[in-house]
C-alpha cells in the first residue's frame, strides 16, 4: 500500500504507442479521501500523455526511480480549479515544508512558477 510517510512514487505514463515512461515524482496524500497530489511543468511529456490517457500506475520508488513496491492502477485527473490547486499545494507544502517552499522560490525567481500543472491520483478500487 501506498504511504504518505515514502518521499517519491514512481508516475507510469502510457504513450500513444502503447508503452509507459516511468517518472518519480514527489507526491502528497490526502488521508481523508485517500488521493495523491503532485505537479510538473504544463509542457512535461507526462502531462502530455495523462492528457490522452488518465489510466496510470503508481509505486513507492527512491528519488532515482527505483522500485520499492508493486505498481497500482490508478487515475489521475489535471487540477484547472483554484480550489483545487489550493489543496494540492497545502498537502505538499505540509509534507516538503522548507525543501517545498524553497523549490516555490526557485520556479518563482525563474518565471516557472506559472508553468506548473498540478495533478490528483486516485487509486481504482475493485468494485464488484
Amino acid at each position: 500500500m501506498i504511504s504518505n510517510k515514502e518521499q517519491y512514487i514512481s508516475l507510469s505514463t502510457r504513450k500513444k504507442d502503447g508503452s509507459f515512461v516511468d517518472t518519480p515524482v514527489w507526491f502528497a496524500q490526502d488521508g481523508t479521501t485517500k488521493s495523491f497530489y503532485l505537479y510538473s511543468v504544463k509542457e512535461a511529456g507526462k502531462i502530455k500523455r495523462i492528457r490522452n490517457f488518465a489510466a496510470v500506475k503508481i509505486a513507492h520508488c527512491n528519488y532515482r526511480g527505483k522500485l520499492k513496491g508493486d505498481w497500482v492502477d490508478a487515475t489521475a485527473e489535471l487540477i484547472h480549479a483554484p480550489e483545487g490547486i489550493q489543496l494540492a499545494y497545502s498537502h505538499l507544502r505540509k509534507k516538503y515544508g522548507i525543501k517545498f517552499r524553497i523549490g516555490d522560490l526557485f520556479s518563482w525567481l525563474t518565471g516557472n512558477i506559472h508553468r506548473r500543472q498540478f495533478l490528483k491520483i486516485s487509486i481504482k478500487t475493485n468494485d464488484a
